[in-house]
């Protein structure tokens, strides 16, 4: 009778297990906001839309852009730890207020190109999920750039030196040290507003890629463009653990893959977009994913080059470090341990 009981036992455990693993999850998704053009539309809404469908996962995935939610960008990792939604489309240099570390991933002047960026996110995003999963209950499953951060003015500039007394849009901390660096005077500002506060010269030049700039207008207001990259503009996607341990392993390795998928997607295609806009532009051919229009290009010097790169080590890396330390006190001493020898250190 004993033997009989547990047997019937086993087998229901049997026979429930799978059903558990197949259980549907719902995903609350935060995307990025509507108005930062062609990445979010074209690459990831669509791979939310059929994430369910291409991975087969138990999934109901309900995508939302972070402009139609009523959260603030610098909110989302707060979002993420209290659990209101499931996976979020981070905005790495905002959400770095909450926690400075992510800010490593990209300082000024630290990546100038698309090949040393993806380095950078590649060897130092541990870094950063190990971080995110101790302090925020947030998995970090990929990192992304919307690409080389650009200087746009409505003002006669013919090197970064020129921006010296001007008041400048920037977005974090890091950025605006560096700008005060070099004579400007930063005004921290959110991305729609930037175009008005260019029309009333609230600002004199902005800072953001050339994609999000042309989809946002920005040519209609500014007259010329320095193509010197300053960041990388880099996003991710956290998924909160609690959500990310629903699924079996198998299932997780599945998830990632995916998500591995998507941000080799968006790398091949930031570049792709940041080399149309930047011939969109300046009314240069093809234009094919932008509006064309006639700023004056500016030519980037050696000297401008090198005064972005010496801004790692003078600027950038210490105005930050000193930051993280206060947070995270193996902060830069990680930092340097995974990125220090790139840049000299």
């Amino acid at each position: 009778m004993k033997k009989t009981l547990l047997a019937a036992v086993l087998g229901a455990c049997v026979i429930s297990a799978p059903a558990m693993a197949e259980e549907t999850v719902k995903l609350r998704v935060v995307g990025q906001p509507l108005a930062t053009g062609l990445i979010q539309k074209n690459v990831e809404q669509p791979f939310f839309e059929t994430l369910q469908e291409k991975t087969g996962l138990p999934l109901e995935v309900n995508y939302k852009p972070l402009d139609t939610t009523g959260i603030k960008d610098v909110e989302e990792l707060r979002v993420l730890k209290s659990g209101m939604f499931d996976l979020v489309s981070l905005r790495l240099s905002q959400v770095s207020r909450d926690e400075p570390t992510i800010l490593g991933l990209d300082l000024v002047g630290l990546s100038p190109d698309y090949k040393s960026g993806r380095i950078v996110a590649d060897k130092y995003s541990k870094v950063v999920d190990a971080r995110l999963q101790e302090r925020f209950n947030t998995k970090l499953l990929g990192v992304w750039p919307f690409g080389p951060q650009v200087l746009f003015c409505n003002h006669p500039i013919a090197s970064l030196s020129d921006v010296k007394g001007l008041k400048v849009r920037v977005y974090d901390q890091n950025l605006a040290q560096f700008v005060e660096s070099v004579g400007g005077i930063p005004v921290p500002l959110g991305f729609g507003d930037v175009h008005q506060s260019l029309a009333l010269g609230v600002v004199d030049c902005a800072i953001t890629g050339p994609s999000s700039a042309n989809s946002a207008g920005w040519p209609e207001v500014t007259t010329h463009v320095l193509p010197l990259a300053f960041q990388m503009a880099l996003n991710g996607y956290g998924v909160n653990l609690d959500t990310w341990n629903k699924f079996t392993p198998e299932q997780q390795v599945t998830l990632q893959g995916a998500f591995d998928t998507l941000v080799d997607d968006i790398w091949t295609y930031s570049e792709e977009l940041f080399d149309d806009a930047g011939r969109c532009n300046v009314g240069a051919t093809p234009c094919d994913t932008g509006t064309s229009y006639k700023l004056v290009g500016v030519q980037v010097s050696d000297s401008d080059k090198a005064l972005l790169s010496n801004g790692v080590k003078e600027v950038s890396f210490p105005t930050w470090s000193e930051v993280c330390d206060k947070t995270n006190a193996q902060c830069s001493a990680d930092w340097k341990k995974v990125l220090g020898e790139s840049v000299g250190f």
